[in-house]
């Protein structure tokens, strides 16, 4: 009987875990424990379930082993913002590619969610519902409150520190407070003394710690800080809140931006206004993406390593899948890059 079934099988190349069973013969739950790791099974099970698997040119069926143990090969990439800034800022670029870098190399695939138009609410319903087996979130803001629920359910990991940080959380960000203070402390040691700033929004730690660094400099200079506008991290935030610090009277004579996106809008508005860059008004950015390379002239700014930041993020977060202790908080360092903006 062995010999009829494991031919057949053999013939079809379709061999099922029962016919493994009988070939071996021992239990189907035997040999669901062998493909487990062999766990609690005898070395001459062990041994009895290998042949038999080799015989019969068995191929475990991985949907199957992936239910039976808890594991589905998937991480999410949430991304509480709406599909126009994700597809236009580098940032999210960047940060994917170096995701996606690390995940090739593991038996991980990357699941994208853009959530913005939801309040959560879908997104929470998939990611709670046994689909992956851990997740990565870029770029929440306060209200992203559904985070919190993923969270609670499955292993996370930030890019970027968290909102609401408890002592438990990982993540993975750069030095955003000392970026503030490297491009502020250029422009003061370039002369400048009027120096205004646009920042990211401030319900977004990268945007209240830039601006920080930004105070800190200008108060150890003994500098009164220009206006601070928030420009959204966006080309069009950053022209209009250049547009409204111009309003406000008498132009700073230096400008550091809290993002290369936001300092393009910014050149934008002051060549509008009639104001030359450096001549009239030198700015610093923040990110060092190719929106820095593609301006003229080319924007002085501090490069934040994005790229980098998506492996560490995956390297974090498949350390804890795979039951190590991998450090909470993760911080990269960022570096002045100097052009023609200042």
């Amino acid at each position: 009987m062995d010999q009829r079934i494991g031919a057949g099988a053999a013939a079809r190349g379709t061999a099922t875990i029962e016919e493994v069973a009988a070939r071996a013969g021992v239990s189907r739950s035997t040999v669901s424990r062998v493909l487990g790791g062999g766990d609690r099974v005898s070395a001459e099970a062990l041994d009895a379930v290998r042949r038999a698997i080799s015989e019969l040119n068995y191929v475990p069926n991985r949907a199957a082993r992936s239910l039976a143990s808890r594991q589905t090969h998937a991480i999410a990439l949430v991304v509480p913002e709406d599909t126009t800034r994700f597809f236009g800022d580098p940032f999210f670029a960047a940060i994917v590619t170096g995701i996606n870098a690390r995940l090739s190399r593991s038996d991980h695939v990357l699941n994208l969610f853009i959530a913005s138009d939801d309040p959560g609410d879908k997104a929470t319903s998939y990611l709670t519902g046994g689909n992956v087996d851990g997740a990565l979130v870029a770029s929440h803001h306060t209200s992203d409150t559904f985070v919190e629920r993923i969270n609670q359910a499955v292993p996370v990991v930030f890019g970027g520190r968290p909102v609401r940080e408890h002592a438990a959380d990982y993540y993975v960000d750069v030095d955003n407070v000392e970026g503030g203070r490297v491009g502020t402390r250029y422009l003061v040691e370039r002369g400048h003394r009027r120096i205004a700033t646009i920042t990211g929004p401030l319900d977004m730690p990268a945007g209240v710690d830039r601006l920080q660094g930004f105070r800190e400099v200008m108060a150890d200079a003994g500098l009164t800080p220009g206006p601070a506008e928030d420009g959204d991290f966006t080309a069009i935030g950053g022209a209009d809140a250049m547009r409204r610090i111009l309003a406000a009277g008498d132009p700073p004579d230096a400008l550091f931006v809290a993002s290369d996106l936001m300092a393009r809008g910014a050149m934008s508005a002051l060549d509008g206004a009639g104001l030359r860059v450096p001549d009239d008004v030198a700015i610093v950015g923040f990110d060092d993406s190719p929106v820095a390379v593609s301006l003229t002239p080319r924007l002085t700014t501090v490069r934040q390593p994005s790229r980098l930041q998506g492996e560490a993020m995956a390297d974090v977060l498949l350390a804890r899948l795979a039951g190590g202790q991998p450090p909470h908080a993760t911080i990269l360092q960022t570096e002045l890059v100097v052009r023609d903006s200042a």
